[in-house]
């Protein structure tokens, strides 16, 4: 096992790998901006190491900086997290050179998977079902129009390196194409230096459901169910749960088999997510998988009782996992509380917390390192904290998490618990009918 294991990211999951660490008697180091000197995994690692100013590009996706920490603290293995380096190939190959251990996917598996395109090819092979569309990247204008017409209108186009929904282009007509095509690519070269796209056959109002597997070293892998993500707003998932009222035990068991297919065919190492869209028949595509964990694993922990962080860290270092497929026990579900005005369009609320005080109780878990007097900084993500609860069923998670939301008391930055709030009281997302579409037609 790992004596000393550094942490190369921020907020309220540097915090969580930090408690892992600490229960399984390793040593921790955080590294941090200057804008998060004052930061809870700061305070609570047994190390810590500034890496850069607040700009992202000069501290945490800074692959030097973040190594030399490592090594000066003589750190023997480092944690990504998710965003930043997380599904990095070249960070995991710098960690491979100089001896320290990426908990994480292995460079090639993040290159066959972070590509959209190729991971599509690979899944194919697997017999992995994946929605109909081109083979490969689209060479210009003409082929992407005579791809929509063997795919059948309407079509989406996807930059093949991207992520958020960036690149990505709805096409219901041919007249529209063109204009389609020099948008999708100018985005993306812009967001990630890759202005290759591809296109698919564009699943009408479909539900947006991953499941979370694992494999060890050795070839073995299992699955822990699903994760419904279908309510998001600009492909920016809002709140998750667990199971999907949507799902079947014999959708369970198909998805469930698939994403292992998906794992193996890869030789996957870790924890990982496999991405689908669920349409309203219930037949399922690959989407994309996610080679680190989810922002949404809390869920998966808590109705199967297990700690997804421990497992990654004992895969990293060479213990085998059962092969057991995990089911969900009871029913949880996750809002993500940011910094964001949702009476204005979720405009980012960047602040000082004057006043803070969260909810508690049987089944309700935060997941946050924000605090009274803590300032959110403007250069990351506005996420404040997860909250988290865990039921028998569905409607009484629901019922808790009303609970929960009252009693979240956040002041000094706008958050979106109001809009949480509004949601609990919808009728459709209390009946459990709801697609990718949902936000669409939700008044707030």
């Amino acid at each position: 096992m790992f004596k000393k294991i550094l942490i190369a990211n921020r907020g309220e999951i540097a915090l969580r790998i930090i408690r892992t660490c600490k229960e399984m008697g390793i040593k921790t180091v955080a590294v941090y901006s200057t804008a998060d000197k004052d930061s809870l995994p700061v305070r609570f690692a047994d190390e810590a190491v500034c890496i850069g100013p607040a700009v992202s590009s000069k501290s945490y996706l800074s692959i030097p900086n973040i190594i030399a920490a490592a090594e000066i603290t003589n750190a023997d293995a480092i944690h990504p997290g998710y965003g930043f380096l997380s599904e990095n190939a070249r960070f995991s190959e710098i960690c491979q050179k100089h001896n320290i251990k990426f908990i994480g996917a292995l460079p090639e598996q993040i290159d066959g998977m972070g590509d959209k395109a190729t991971a599509k090819a690979t899944m194919l092979a697997a017999g992995v079902p994946c929605i109909p569309g081109s083979k490969g990247l689209l060479k210009d204008v003409e082929d992407a129009k005579k791809q929509a017409q063997k795919i059948v209108y309407p079509v989406i186009m996807k930059a093949t390196a991207g992520g958020g929904g960036k690149g990505m282009r709805i096409v219901w007509k041919e007249e529209d194409i063109e204009e389609a095509w020099n948008s999708a690519r100018q985005e993306a070269g812009a967001a990630f230096g890759n202005d290759g796209i591809y296109m698919e056959k564009y699943i009408e109002e479909p539900r947006h459901i991953e499941i979370q597997i694992a494999g060890d070293q050795f070839g073995t892998v299992c699955h822990m169910s699903e994760r419904d993500c279908s309510i998001q707003r600009r492909h920016q998932k809002l709140i998750e749960e667990t199971p999907s009222p949507f799902m079947t035990d014999e959708l369970r068991e198909k998805m469930g088999q698939a994403a292992m297919k998906a794992a193996k065919a890869v030789k996957y190492e870790g924890v990982g997510t496999v991405e689908f869209l669920v349409d309203k028949n219930r037949d399922f595509y690959f989407m994309e998988m996610n080679t680190r964990i989810q922002v949404e694993h809390t869920i998966t922990e808590e109705v199967i009782n297990f700690d997804l962080i421990k497992e990654q860290i004992k895969i990293a270092a060479g213990y085998t996992i059962s092969g057991k497929n995990y089911y969900p026990q009871m029913h949880a579900i996750q809002c993500r509380i940011n910094a964001e005005d949702p009476y204005k369009d979720f405009r980012p609320s960047p602040g000082k917390i004057t006043s803070y005080h969260s909810p508690g109780g049987h089944g309700v878990r935060i997941d946050t390192h924000a605090y009274a007097g803590y300032t959110i900084p403007s250069n990351y993500d506005s996420m404040i904290s997860k909250l988290i609860v865990v039921a028998q069923t569905r409607e009484e998670a629901i019922l808790k998490m009303k609970r929960a939301l009252d009693e979240y008391i956040i002041e000094g930055v706008k958050t979106t618990i109001p809009f949480h709030q509004k949601l609990m009281e919808n009728e459709k997302f209390n009946k459990g009918d709801f697609t990718t579409a949902f936000m669409d037609t939700f008044e707030f």
